[in-house]
């Protein structure tokens, strides 16, 4: 018996229709993949004809053999459609990356931004200085992976041509996953560092209030076979993303987080939660990071500090710096994977101080979860996955 093959179609609009050629290709492709034999299924987009209400067609759930399954689209919040698409790409590649939490578990909270206009889904960061390598972007408050994605694009442009480049990029809100945009200089061979600011939600080393961000940073150097290294943390020992996937997941803290309602140390992420204390990393050495990181940001930009994000009442307008280094200007990839990999093989070859546990660089793990995830599919958190369906 010959097996039958199921193919995924998604990224158009909906079938059938002529809203673009797009919509003409999958319709064409996945009638004749269906007469070859194959189970198809096109996921069609929620929402209106792009050309008003008034041309909606009515719902079909098969159609020349094809299965139509309708998928909801932040396009329905004004977002353009190739903005709509962009965007659900990154949630989807962080939860493939196994950072659940700023993934599908997040996609709630930007559509409630969205709702209360905290996030204009129309804005596009814009230069505003240029001098040299260094550039000033305003991110008018728009969507944030979009934007930081375009500034990390920029700054990888100005390192082609220059050996580095710095694009700071201010009034820009959240990024999701700094991660991604580590992991995109370092896919285009670059060497990438960036961090954004946040609202006060860590207290400085010694205190009880926060006063200062647990401002994510990430370093990412690249490799030819796209096994990157790369760190992406917030300074506070558990970034509150992951204090919820834990919460969610009902386990706790490998190590202690922060401190509960009675002032005590506790590995309990929903404690951590609800006293929002939680510890920077390294102590007093990760709240100087924080406020350092602050600083610079804030005088690249010329925008806003932890301090005034504070007094927006939500956590927008952020500050955020993509820097993107060319080592092809000192050196072959060759001799840039040689250094990596000789290195990483040296932290590899620790003895472990727990047996049977694996001394990794930093990165392995996400390429483990992507690998497993690819294999077995993406979890998810039943509660998230109600809240995205009841929208």
């Amino acid at each position: 018996m010959r097996e039958v093959h199921n193919i995924a179609i998604f990224g158009h609009k909906r079938i059938p229709s002529r809203e673009g050629g797009v919509e003409i290709v999958v319709e064409e492709l996945g009638t004749r993949l269906v007469q070859k034999g194959y189970h198809v299924t096109c996921f069609n987009r929620r929402g209106h004809h792009v050309s008003g209400a008034q041309f909606d067609k009515k719902a079909v759930h098969e159609y020349k053999g094809i299965d139509i399954r309708y998928v909801f689209t932040i396009e329905k919040k004004g977002f353009a459609a190739q903005d709509a698409a962009d965007a659900a790409d990154i949630f989807a590649q962080n939860s493939l990356a196994g950072v659940y939490s700023h993934g599908l578990n997040r996609f709630p909270r930007i559509v409630r931004y969205l709702d209360k206009g905290e996030i204009d889904p129309r804005a596009r960061a814009t230069c505003e200085l240029r001098s040299g390598v260094l550039e000033r972007w305003d991110g008018h408050r728009g969507f944030g992976p979009l934007n930081a994605r375009r500034a990390m694009e920029r700054a990888c442009v100005l390192a082609k041509e220059n050996g580095v480049g710095l694009v700071a990029l201010g009034n820009n809100n959240h990024w999701l996953r700094g991660g991604t945009y580590g992991w995109l200089a370092a896919d285009r061979g670059f060497i990438g560092i960036c961090w954004s600011n946040t609202c006060p939600n860590m207290p400085a080393w010694g205190a009880k209030d926060n006063h200062i961000g647990n401002n994510p940073l990430i370093l990412a150097v690249p490799r030819s076979n796209g096994e990157h290294i790369m760190v992406d943390c917030a300074l506070s020992q558990f970034s509150y993303g992951k204090l919820e996937t834990m919460r969610l997941a009902g386990k706790q803290l490998p190590v202690v987080g922060g401190y509960d309602a009675d002032g005590s140390l506790t590995t309990d992420p929903a404690a951590i939660e609800e006293t929002r204390r939680m510890i920077p990393i390294g102590y007093w050495k990760g709240s100087g990071l924080s406020s350092l990181l602050d600083m610079i940001g804030t005088i690249l930009t010329g925008a806003n500090a932890v301090a005034t994000i504070g007094t927006f009442g939500d956590e927008v307008g952020l500050t955020q710096i993509m820097i993107a280094i060319d080592p092809a200007k000192f050196q072959s990839a060759d001799l840039t994977d040689a250094v990596i990999d000789a290195i990483a093989a040296d932290v590899a070859s620790s003895e472990p101080a727990e047996p049977g546990r694996e001394v990794r660089c930093p990165g392995m793990g996400e390429h483990c979860s992507r690998k497993e995830n690819m294999e077995l599919g993406i979890p998810v958190a039943e509660e998230k996955w109600a809240e995205v369906l009841a929208m």
